[in-house]
């Protein structure tokens, strides 16, 4: 039988991880076709997570699990799960049952089908706050307009991929990832079905609006260089303007004689130009950190502790 692995990152998900698993076994027993593995990857939770994700493990060897020595971030734990998968076809699925498991079926046919990348669209956002919605809309068709690959709109990590995409994935060890923007890097024949999301079953958002202006700023920054080139023209159009405003001064003492009023102006003018410098300084000190941080060349993560069926293997 061919087998499909179910990647699920967890951090601090012991609330929802029940009616997880209760799902998950639905969805097998539903589908005894095909051979399922749970991949657990335990992002370095500081709840019960990790005891029962163990405890499921001891009793059903369909259950895998990765606990990572700390928190590494979802990007790191979804690389992380994608390392140990071993099915013909992966589903990435978050714990929190916002993505519906009972649409896996429906994918795992496109896949038969002959489509490598079967990506779920949301229709509606439930549990999300307007803003949210508002800045999602806005960024990714920011995104889409400064970059040169297509990028599904309405899309999260939620879908199910080819090994041939697994295997893409696993080849690019970036550390500052945006996954959302790889699926598309990639490439491979895709395809689209479409759902509504629910709320949170419960427990925390894990994503704040922090951490979601971080990976922002890491999609931005890894799949274009328009900021870059934004800050050139921005810095061109100012200096042309500066050299005008020169010529313009000059011929104006030459033809009135010396003048010493305009310090309001003048100060507008230096205050925009500092800001100018700086905002091209930050956007050069994005790019300047990340070239940084890849150099290091460190690993993505550290595996404190790897069960896949009968077999534990400890990393210490």
């Amino acid at each position: 039988m061919k087998k499909i692995s179910i990647l699920v990152p967890a951090y601090n998900e012991e609330e929802v991880l029940e009616a997880l698993y209760q799902r998950l076994g639905k969805l097998a027993n539903d589908n005894k076709s095909y051979d399922f593995e749970f991949l657990f990857v335990n992002d370095g939770s500081r709840d019960k997570t990790l005891e029962i994700i163990q405890d499921y493990a001891e009793k059903d060897q369909r259950i895998a699990y990765v606990n990572l020595s700390r928190n590494f971030g979802k990007e790191i734990a979804m690389i992380a799960g994608l390392d140990h998968v071993t099915g013909d076809a992966t589903v990435i699925i978050d714990a929190d049952l916002q993505d519906p498991p009972e649409l896996i079926p429906q994918m795992i046919k496109f896949w038969e089908d002959g489509y490598d990348d079967v990506y779920a669209k949301r229709n509606s956002r439930a549990g999300e706050t307007w803003l949210k919605k508002i800045t999602a809309k806005t960024y990714y068709w920011l995104l889409q307009k400064t970059t040169r690959i297509t990028l599904q709109p309405n899309t999260g990590d939620f879908r199910l991929l080819d090994r041939r995409c697994v295997e893409a994935l696993k080849q690019i060890r970036e550390s500052q990832r945006y996954t959302k923007g790889m699926f598309s890097w990639i490439g491979y024949k895709k395809k689209e079905v479409t759902y509504d999301r629910d709320p949170r079953l419960a427990g925390d958002i894990k994503q704040n609006y922090s951490i979601l202006i971080d990976l922002a700023i890491d999609g931005l920054t890894s799949f274009t260089t328009a900021p870059l080139r934004l800050s050139s023209l921005l810095g061109g159009v100012v200096s042309v303007a500066a050299f005008v405003y020169i010529i313009y001064l000059v011929a104006r003492t030459i033809i009135f004689g010396i003048d010493l009023a305009g310090y309001p102006s003048t100060m507008a003018v230096i205050l925009f130009l500092g800001g100018v410098q700086l905002l091209s300084l930050g956007i050069i000190g994005e790019y300047i950190g990340r070239i940084f941080n890849e150099t290091k060349q460190r690993p993505l993560y550290f595996v404190e502790e790897y069960h896949h069926g009968k077999i534990d293997k400890k990393t210490r």
